[in-house]
């Protein structure tokens, strides 16, 4: 292990008054229950429409112009 990722690891185990194996175990428990959780959740499918793109004027680029636009202005 890196030495300075094992100082910091020492040292945040001290601050929650664990032994440093409790700590290691924490993380990796964490890091993998959080995978865990990425790979059974995934990303939602998102609609698409049909169509021709946008509409000529519309700059997706330029926020107030577009807000311009959708106020009617």
């Amino acid at each position: 292990m890196d030495d300075d990722l094992l100082a910091a690891a020492k040292a945040e185990a001290a601050t929650s008054s664990q032994s440093l194996t409790a700590f290691i175990e924490e993380a990796v428990r964490r890091h993998l229950a959080a995978r865990r959780r990425a790979q059974e959740s995934p990303t939602p499918e998102l609609p698409v429409f049909a169509g021709d793109g946008l509409l000529p004027g519309v700059d997706l680029d330029d926020s107030a112009a577009l807000l311009d636009l959708m106020e009617g202005r």
